[in-house]
């Protein structure tokens, strides 16, 4: 879906350009996301000659979970937008804090233009028995008309970086629907709220590496990410959701580290997000 008006140009690598116009500009509301679980508003910055679409989520539209506190998921969605730049993943559009919003607190993002004819997604149902070429098998199941199909993922780069950052973040809710393609071909990781739990709980669809070496590249976010909490970020982790969710956090970083593989999924806990997309 593309929100009313004019898009900003797509996404760069860290899309810093944008980070004042999102933190300091005027924000109008000119939308709602109406299927999503939390309050999801589009809106628009404003600054100067500029603007930008962008998802605004006050902390005023969360709605109550029983396993995660109360009005935190914005912050959860700040903080996971931080570590992904700080460990060189960058596969989160800017992600920015606001208390002066129109519907008060609560996080704004920059909007995601998503490619319209997309002959590659990310993430796909598809009949055969085997995965597409470019693809990897997560899971076989039977769709509302009883036939058997595969849930499938892209074997590319920006997916393995994002499934390092769901593990290392311990993220609740990767389903196919938060990875989007731009018109550029990069891909992009939203809805980050069920982050940082200290508990496991990793439901993600990108289980097609599981018990696979870490590349070059998933290794090196790892060390990062061994760094990183164990220094500014990790103080800023602690003071926001606590001491716990930091220890978790460089827990599993040394885990990766240790054992050089990506994890297998739990037997005995969910290990796909419902639903699905």
């Amino acid at each position: 879906m593309t929100p009313p008006g004019t898009c900003a140009p797509g996404l760069t690598a860290t899309g810093v350009e944008m980070q004042p116009l999102l933190t300091h500009g005027t924000l109008t509301v000119v939308g709602r996301v109406r299927d999503a679980s939390n309050a999801t508003l589009i809106a628009r910055a404003h600054r100067d000659a500029q603007h930008l679409d962008c998802v605004y989520k006050p902390l005023a539209g969360e709605r109550p979970l029983w396993d995660f506190p109360d009005n935190d998921l914005a912050m959860r969605e700040c903080l996971t937008y931080a570590f992904s730049e700080a460990i060189g993943c960058a596969r989160v559009p800017p992600t920015v804090w606001r208390s002066d919003a129109p519907a008060g607190p609560g996080m704004v993002q920059q909007w995601v233009a998503e490619c319209a004819d997309d002959e590659q997604p990310p993430v796909t149902l598809v009949t055969d028995r085997e995965p597409p070429a470019g693809y990897l098998a997560v899971l076989r199941a039977r769709d509302e008309r009883g036939r058997s199909v595969l849930l499938v993922h892209r074997d590319e780069p920006d997916l393995a970086a994002i499934a390092v950052l769901d593990v290392l973040a311990n993220n609740a809710d990767r389903k196919g629907g938060h990875l989007l393609r731009d018109d550029a071909g990069s891909v992009w990781a939203i809805d980050h709220g069920l982050t940082w739990h200290p508990e496991p709980k990793l439901r993600t669809v990108l289980w097609g590496w599981a018990g696979q070496p870490l590349t070059t590249a998933q290794q090196r976010l790892a060390r990062q990410a061994a760094t990183v909490l164990a220094g500014d970020f990790g103080i800023r982790l602690a003071d926001g959701l606590g001491v716990p969710a930091r220890e978790a956090a460089r827990e599993r970083a040394e885990m990766l580290l240790d054992t050089g593989v990506m994890p297998l999924p739990d037997a005995d806990s969910p290990i796909v997000p419902w639903p699905v997309f």
